[in-house]
């Protein structure tokens, strides 16, 4: 079948789109082509919220046929965190058929060049932006997400990390030339003469291990890099969030067939209940490429397991901040109480661990205690989520019953600062939604090291009371090279407590955050512009994003003649 999208359509569509992520990426300014706020898809003539909404409805109930080889059956069973049954089926592969049918498009696709394969991944990414509303409420019923947030970081930044990382592949790809005339001088003989052919080469498969609370943003970095580089992707979903991912194999399905290449370079692997695929498909053969982004226990094991793959893990953290001093005692306290609550503390970068002298900090409002840090903290987090709907549209849902656990749980470590509470939701009556809770804890005791030395994931946080900045910077270097971080936020106005807290992410590579008092947040980052995570310490082998992250996707193969 002729290709209905031709290479030089893609090329003059996406190529100028292209040309700003590669511009940017080396400026690191802000830009992103895809609007943040829902007026604009509407203006813009896309689905709006309304249109969004009856989309993603007429999916339930429905069998979602993907046309892939080798379907055996059909799984489903998603339950919204909100309490919805979305009742969509999903193909479940047997996966003798379909990995040797991926492996069948890659020599075309391979042969395509690094060119037109990043301009189809635009032109996919381009048909999912235009899908936003949709994949919107896919992400916010399988996350748990409120809708805002669900639209935004589903929608407009997953596509931003997306582009961002065909960017990063182009930019590589391109590093060596495709041809080169090499002429070696031999005095008064004949110089030697070579034609030289330099081709990338994708490693084979790459597997996508989604994860449950941010399906998309976290899904779309590894799946275009890969594809990007030549590889055809399979994406595993998690179990309780496989419509964002599995509407996105279908859209890159349909692109790479309108413009001629096999739609199986791009597939789906649903799992039915309890399968657990994801350790049989990370140890197969022609899995060459693994993303991850999930617990550490589960991402240790890909790292020591499968051996055949280049593994790139997000894994888990103890995310710190330094409350040292600050000339915005107001802002500060604003700014952490948004970074605790946004989506009940249910991201990878949120703050757990407060680091507060034990005999006060100081502040433009005059010195405050430890205890009247913690009070001031727990009615500036009372205040913002005291209205209800306010606190919904922050809060969302709590995504799964561990999560919920933890929260119950975490009242018995230590003092309550700021007790949780459950919070209605009108919309959705079976939704769970709780505010954070704040627990005090000492970090000179033995007895409550056990607590704030462990990831625990979710809208709990502990203010850690300490003897002295020195000792706050002690404790913050040995969380990080010991548990890891995907964040570091510290207030201070001492110049020295400055350098030292620097110093330490500089040494255990983690993102630092000084001062923010305003409108951008540590457990926030902008595509094109900030890294998520170093790759550096245990939190994560990788960041997002960077030319490590799809620069061993690939292999440049030589090919060489006389000229």
């Amino acid at each position: 079948m002729a290709a209905e999208l031709t290479a030089h359509q893609l090329i003059a569509q996406h190529r100028p789109t292209l040309d700003l992520a590669l511009e940017t990426i080396r400026t690191r300014a802000y830009w992103s082509p895809h609007p943040e706020h829902p007026k604009s898809y509407g203006e813009n003539g896309s689905l709006d919220t309304a249109a969004g909404k009856a989309a993603f409805d007429a999916l339930a109930g429905t069998r979602l046929d993907l046309g892939q080889p080798g379907t055996d059956g059909w799984v489903g069973g998603e339950v919204s965190p909100y309490g919805i049954e979305l009742g969509v089926e999903y193909p479940h592969a047997d996966l003798d058929v379909l990995l040797p049918a991926m492996k069948a498009g890659q020599k075309a696709w391979r042969d395509a060049g690094a060119e037109l394969r990043a301009m189809v991944c635009l032109e996919i990414l381009k048909r999912i932006a235009d899908r936003t509303m949709e994949f919107a409420q896919a992400v916010m019923h399988t996350s748990g997400q409120a809708f805002m947030m669900a639209f935004q970081a589903g929608g407009p930044h997953a596509q931003d990390r997306g582009m961002e990382a065909v960017a990063y592949a182009y930019v590589e790809q391109s590093r060596t030339p495709e041809t080169a005339e090499w002429t070696k001088p031999q005095g008064k003989r004949d110089p030697l003469a070579l034609t030289k052919r330099f081709t990338p080469v994708p490693r084979g498969i790459g597997l996508v291990v989604g994860c449950n609370t941010f399906p998309t943003w976290n899904g779309y970095p590894g799946l275009f890099a890969s594809l990007a580089t030549g590889n055809a992707v399979l994406v595993k979903p998690h179990p309780r969030a496989v419509l964002p991912l599995a509407l996105t194999v279908q859209v890159a399905r349909d692109v790479l067939t309108e413009a001629g290449f096999d739609p199986n370079l791009v597939a789906l692997a649903a799992e039915r209940p309890g399968e657990g695929i994801a350790k049989t498909l990370a140890t197969r053969p022609e899995i060459r490429i693994i993303d991850y982004t999930g617990s550490t226990a589960f991402g240790d094991w890909l790292e020591a397991n499968a051996r055949q793959a280049q593994v790139y893990t997000e894994k888990a953290g103890v995310n710190t901040v330094i409350v040292e001093s600050t000339d915005d005692y107001r802002g500060m306290l604003a700014n952490l109480a948004f970074s605790l609550s946004l989506y009940s503390g249910q991201m990878c970068t949120t703050p757990q661990n407060l680091l507060i002298p034990r005999d006060g900090i100081r502040t433009d409002q005059g010195d405050k205690s430890y205890d009247e840090v913690t009070a001031d903290l727990a009615r500036a987090v009372d205040g913002l989520l005291g209205d209800d709907a306010r606190a919904n549209a922050l809060l969302g849902a709590i995504v799964n019953p561990d999560v919920k656990a933890r929260l119950e749980a975490a009242a018995g470590l230590g003092e309550v600062a700021l007790a949780s509470r459950e919070v209605a939701n009108p919309e959705f009556p079976d939704a769970v939604v709780r505010t954070p809770v704040i627990v005090k804890l000492d970090g000179a005791k033995p007895e409550d090291e056990a607590a704030h030395t462990s990831e625990c994931f979710g809208p709990v946080s502990f203010a850690v009371a300490v003897d002295s900045a020195a000792h706050a910077v002690e404790l913050l270097r040995r969380s990080v090279r010991e548990k890891g971080a995907m964040t570091v936020g510290a207030y201070t106005t001492d110049p020295e407590v400055e350098e030292a807290v620097q110093e330490v992410c500089l040494d255990e590579a983690a993102q630092l955050s000084l001062n923010l008092t305003g409108g951008v947040y540590v457990n926030q980052t902008a595509a094109f512009s900030d890294f998520h995570g170093s790759g550096g310490n245990p939190a994560a082998n990788a960041a997002l994003c960077d030319g490590a992250f799809v620069a061993n996707r690939f292999r440049v193969v030589e090919v060489r003649r006389p000229a």
